[in-house]
């Protein structure tokens, strides 16, 4: 039955018909994503003016003898295009509707966030769209949450939406009408070329394998390219075909002439002594043509291995113990093989096949031209692998060293022996063809060496000074190298391969004992990175990257005070990046996948219990400020909190401080009755009160007094029992990181389990993942209180405290309250 032969198709119709297949699946698909993108986008523009509406009443919500009010500014409604209903509702911490309407407050539950959330419902016989926000307020005698209901009707939503897929889906019939005319005239257009190589390509020649020259489009300048590139090698292939066989038939027609002559006149020998002498001619003559044969068909593929680049990573030890394997028991005793550790085990980029070879090659002259031990050495010198073969052998003139290389070239000392010439120029060609060289050297005491160099993969180095600088301290695990400015200081952790190549630069502002910590478990999952942390504060990290005063620019950028670096990536210092764990991180701990959080860290009073008595411990802010109005002497001098001025996290935990707190002025009108000492940082407050220099210690950092506890730290540690401030401590990558990928793989690590195990861990910083491990975990730290828990969430609201005229109006009123009376 004969064979059913396809059937010829049109790849023009075959592509015009997928073509408008596609656009007009495309255009369905386009129809329906701008109509669900009008909805979303809707959505998103008319709650923003929901959420802004119903922050800008949580701002001018008051506490007045001990009762909230609330005077609804302007604002909060001329924002809305009046084609809605809007409807508003305040209630105070006991659910008592302040303000607004009565029924709406009741539909909707109370809210214990700032951060706005949002719900569909029906009220008054409409569909409305709610935002709730909710402002955390501290009174003399409670603290707890105001709530802000805004609620609107739908019709503008509806209409803007409807108003954008309209205005979408009339352009995409008429593109995709043109697309199809298009399309048309551009496939009869795109096979024109190719007919034009066809006719080409028929008028050649058989042997006609020069490059094709017809001018083509660059679409098929590839398939063009591919043709001569064929052409070409075929080419090549047919010369070195061609040159072979005759070569070989120059070669093997002696020895097969010599056979045969040998053969007819064994045939007619009748005397049997001289019949076997024939015969072993005869062997002699059939073993040499039998070995040209395979050294002729070795070097075809050697021929062909080197034109293909065949490269692997092999070792000189393997490739040794290869060629000893193949010998005959006998002549593998023979060999004497001392190569160095280093050498054996030192990466080759290389053919194995064609060095396997090579060696095999050299072993072969070395045993056949010599009787006693064949010595294989192998040392690293210099970048290089340098291999050895010597022998005892009668070895080569100097005269003849050139000439031996060559194809079929034997010298007199090979009179009598087995050979077809081509070995050593097999070796050459190997050696050259990896960069290599070969070199024939007489050997003391007689004999011949054969010294083969190759070139080892040279790995990519850093910078001298760095490589130096990780070389000499290998053996050391951190090392403080030299101040910075602002009290800076620098710390080295070698990569724990011995490497230098790979270099993250991290500048950031955690105590650089605690930070390490992070170091290691990060070295511990990237063996090959050298970390360099530079400690600093706050605010001079901040001025420094304004400054962008840095040798070596920074790859990561760690701070306690978020709201400078909220005010860094607002600015357009940081690169975004999408973590695979960012959906675990809680929304109030990350902004716009610029700054990160890692930790959960409260604001914490400590104190001394040698000046102070466990009973009589302050455990809110109200409490705190009527301890120091009536012992007023007793705490002179022995009080210490943040200087908000030099501070920056001092100055982002006043300014919520301020914003949450009726008590906050009075609170900074004690400090200033008792000489309150300020400090730029929690260790310098968490010494003092160590020491007994200082009797309490306001708004530290709970991280460290933890950590400062736990190593025996004579401080008792009261997380307050209104509220508790919570920040973060945040990460950023800026914009020009040198090495932006590492600084990723650090973000990674850190929001990771491992690393938020290191920060529920030895260093109680707090995991802000929720449902972490660990004895720092946020719930765990939160337990530790009764107060309210407020983070301080990571948001563009953090920017109003950092307004200059703002901040400065500020720093000027702290300043004339706390000052000395």
């Amino acid at each position: 039955m004969p064979a059913r032969v396809a059937k010829p198709f049109s790849i023009r119709r075959r592509i015009f018909a997928l073509a408008l297949a596609l656009l007009l699946a495309a255009s369905v698909v386009l129809i329906i994503f701008i109509r669900d993108y009008a909805e979303r986008a809707s959505d998103r523009a008319f709650d923003r003016l929901l959420a802004a509406s119903a922050l800008t009443i949580a701002g001018a919500v008051q506490v007045e003898n001990e009762a909230v009010v609330v005077e609804i500014p302007f604002a909060a409604f001329a924002m809305f295009s009046g084609q809605d209903r809007v409807f508003y509702a305040v209630e105070d911490p006991d659910a008592s509707t302040v303000t607004g309407y009565e029924d709406l407050a009741a539909q909707v539950g109370e809210t214990v966030s700032a951060e706005p959330r949002f719900a569909d419902m029906t009220y008054r016989g409409e569909t409305v769209r709610v935002a709730s926000v909710g402002r955390l307020i501290s009174t003399a005698s409670d603290t707890g949450w105001v709530t802000i209901h805004v609620a609107e009707t739908q019709n503008q939503r509806e209409a803007l939406s409807n108003e954008i897929l309209s205005n979408a889906v009339l352009p995409v019939i008429a593109l995709t009408l043109l697309a199809v005319g298009l399309v048309w005239f551009g496939i009869s257009r795109m096979f024109a070329p190719l007919t034009e190589l066809e006719h080409e390509l028929r008028a050649r020649a058989p042997d006609d394998l020069s490059p094709i020259t017809v001018p083509v489009p660059e679409e098929v300048d590839h398939l063009v390219a591919a043709l001569n590139g064929f052409m070409a090698r075929l080419r090549n292939a047919m010369e070195r075909v061609s040159g072979l066989v005759a070569e070989a038939a120059h070669e093997v027609r002696t020895p097969l002439a010599s056979l045969r002559a040998q053969a007819e006149v064994a045939m007619d020998e009748q005397d049997p002594e001289a019949l076997r002498k024939r015969v072993g001619r005869i062997h002699t003559g059939a073993v040499q043509a039998s070995q040209l044969v395979s050294q002729l068909l070795m070097e075809a593929t050697i021929s062909h291995r080197m034109e293909n680049q065949e490269v692997e990573t092999t070792t000189l030890g393997a490739v040794v113990a290869e060629v000893a394997q193949r010998l005959d028991p006998d002549q593998a005793l023979r060999l004497s093989v001392s190569i160095t550790d280093e050498a054996a085990v030192a990466p080759l980029r290389a053919d194995r096949v064609a060095l396997r070879e090579m060696m095999r090659n050299v072993v072969d002259n070395a045993l056949v031209y010599s009787d006693g031990p064949v010595d294989i050495s192998g040392r690293v010198d210099k970048g290089s692998l340098v291999v050895e073969v010597s022998d005892r052998g009668p070895g080569i003139d100097d005269a003849e060293k050139p000439e031996v290389l060559e194809r079929f070239r034997r010298g007199k000392a090979s009179a009598g022996k087995v050979g077809s010439g081509l070995g050593l120029s097999i070796v050459a060609r190997v050696a050259e063809a990896h960069g290599g060289t070969l070199e024939l050297r007489d050997r003391d005491g007689g004999g011949l060496t054969v010294a083969i160099t190759l070139p080892l993969p040279r790995r990519a180095m850093g910078s001298p000074a760095l490589a130096t600088l990780v070389m000499a301290m290998m053996t050391v695990p951190a090392l403080v190298l030299m101040p910075a400015p602002a009290d800076a200081a620098t710390t080295l952790y070698p990569a724990r391969d011995g490497s230098s190549a790979t270099v993250l630069n991290i500048l950031g502002v955690t105590d650089t004992p605690l930070f390490a910590h992070f170091v290691e478990a990060f070295q511990t999952r990237n063996a090959d990175v050298t970390v360099v942390y530079e400690e600093t504060d706050s605010r001079p990290l901040y001025e420094r990257i304004l400054a962008d005063d840095f040798e070596t620019p920074p790859d990561l950028v760690i701070s306690s005070a978020s709201d400078l670096q909220l005010k860094l990536a607002n600015d357009g210092y940081a690169l975004a990046y999408d973590s695979p764990y960012l959906p675990a991180l809680p929304d109030w701990a990350h902004w716009r996948n610029e700054v990160f959080g890692f930790t959960f860290e409260p604001a914490v009073i400590i104190y001394n219990r040698e000046l102070i008595g466990d009973d009589e411990v302050p455990r809110t802010h109200l409490t705190l400020a009527e301890m120091l109005e009536t012992q007023t002497e007793r705490f002179r001098g022995k009080i210490a909190t943040y200087d908000i001025g030099v501070s920056g996290v001092g100055y982002l935990l006043a300014a919520q401080d301020q914003t949450i707190s009726s008590t906050f002025w009075r609170l900074a009108s004690a400090f200033g009755r008792v000489n309150a000492r300020f400090s730029g940082s929690s260790p310098a407050i968490l010494n003092g009160v160590a020491e007994g220099s200082l009797a309490l210690g306001y708004n530290v950092l709970g991280s460290y007094a933890f950590a400062r506890q736990a190593e025996g730290a004579p401080i008792e540690i009261v997380v307050p029992d209104d509220y508790v401030l919570v920040l973060t401590r945040s990460m950023l990558i800026p914009r020009d990181a040198p090495n932006a990928e590492l600084a990723k793989a650090f973000v990674d690590f850190a929001l990771s389990p491992e690393g938020q195990a290191v920060a529920s861990g030895p260093t109680a910083l707090g995991s802000v993942v929720p449902d972490g491990s660990g004895p720092w975990t946020s719930e765990a730290i939160a337990a530790r209180g009764r107060g309210v828990i407020q983070p301080i969430p990571l948001g563009p609201g953090l920017l109003v405290a950092l307004d200059t005229l703002r901040r400065q109006r500020f720093l000027d009123t702290w300043q004339e309250i706390v000052s000395p009376k």
